[in-house]
């Protein structure tokens, strides 16, 4: 073998060593998921999920700029054999073995779940159930279960007590009851022993603070600090026995939030709700009441006002009043400035 011959094949050995180490680091190293993308790409990998399914949703949304190298790689480090469920956020730029290995991991993205301003039952189950594997068809069986809301102590209907309006991180994979079993758990953090102590005081339990800071909340959800007062007058009426008559819970009844002036004939409604007609609290809550307002309600101003009607310059506060002369005052002049603004419902 000549000297030349040898030189040569060196360079050939060394030219071809470093093509392939370079198309290795490509492979490994170069952006390929997400590439020039300014968002994040949540990947759902379901229980149920195969590994062609996976390369599939990868495809549908975009994610992956080059396919052959993805597919070479996952197969080097035996993915498809390694799948686990869960949910996966994919950044920008993002390599071939960076997302792989992350796969491979299950180091799974957690869930920031979010949800307020919820009145129905209905609308919590869309908001959460939707955010899960579990799915809303599931999670609305569970909320409607007698068995599964008599596990905590409620029922069908005081369910949605259980839910705080706050920022939760649960994993997407989490089942039906370990999640019910965590809203469980933040409820009773709040609930301590103080809290339910000073509910107590008031002759009211946890779930009927829930509901009474419901109504409380639907009266005056714009102006936070009217709260305590409102809570107030409604447990001056709660211990004298008189109806509530909170326009909030006729809006429930009629399942119409955009009712701006209840009319007589409405405050006839045949509805466990209707607190104009049945004494004492509904049997449910009428919104996720949040923490703002169950405050309000175990803090609630003392005061000696039964009356109240919206006031008269629209500023979103109430006129409270001790008697019922004075409430007509009140409720004459807020009632002639909507007939001046022609507001008739």
């Amino acid at each position: 073998m000549s000297r030349n011959f040898k030189v040569g094949l060196f360079v050939t050995i060394a030219i071809l060593t470093t093509t392939f180490t370079f198309y290795f680091w490509q492979i490994f190293k170069t952006p390929n998921l997400q590439v020039d993308k300014q968002t994040n790409f949540a990947l759902l990998i379901p229980e149920t999920a195969t590994y062609q399914t996976v390369l599939d949703s990868l495809k549908k949304h975009d994610v992956i700029n080059d396919h052959i190298s993805f597919r070479f790689l996952a197969r080097l480090l035996s993915y498809s054999e390694k799948l686990k469920p869960g949910r996966y956020v994919i950044k920008p730029n993002t390599s071939n073995y960076e997302a792989i290995k992350k796969l491979i991991s299950g180091n799974q993205d957690a869930v920031k779940l979010t949800f307020n301003n919820i009145r129905l039952k209905e609308d919590l189950i869309a908001r959460i159930g939707s955010r899960f594997e579990f799915g809303e068809d599931n999670f609305r069986k569970a909320l409607s279960d007698p068995a599964v809301c008599a596990k905590y102590g409620l029922d069908t209907l005081t369910i949605v007590s259980m839910f705080l309006p706050n920022t939760y991180d649960i994993y997407w994979t989490t089942g039906t009851e370990k999640f019910l079993d965590r809203m469980h758990s933040e409820y009773k953090k709040y609930w301590t022993d103080e809290k339910v102590a000073k509910a107590r005081e008031i002759g009211l339990t946890p779930v009927q603070v829930s509901i009474l800071a419901s109504i409380v909340e639907e009266e005056q959800a714009r102006k936070v600090d009217e709260r305590p007062k409102v809570a107030g007058l409604y447990i001056n009426r709660l211990k004298a026995q008189m109806p509530l008559q909170a326009d909030p819970t006729i809006k429930f009844a009629l399942q119409d939030f955009a009712i701006k002036r209840i009319l007589n004939q409405q405050l006839l409604i045949n509805s466990p709700y209707n607190t104009y007609v049945n004494t004492g609290l509904p049997p449910g809550p009428i919104r996720v009441a949040d923490f703002n307002s169950l405050d309000a309600v175990l803090n609630y101003d003392k005061h000696d006002y039964v009356y109240m009607c919206a006031k008269a310059d629209l500023s979103g506060y109430h006129a409270f009043a001790t008697n019922y002369k004075d409430h007509l005052n009140n409720a004459r002049m807020y009632q002639a400035e909507l007939n001046r603004l022609k507001i008739m419902k």
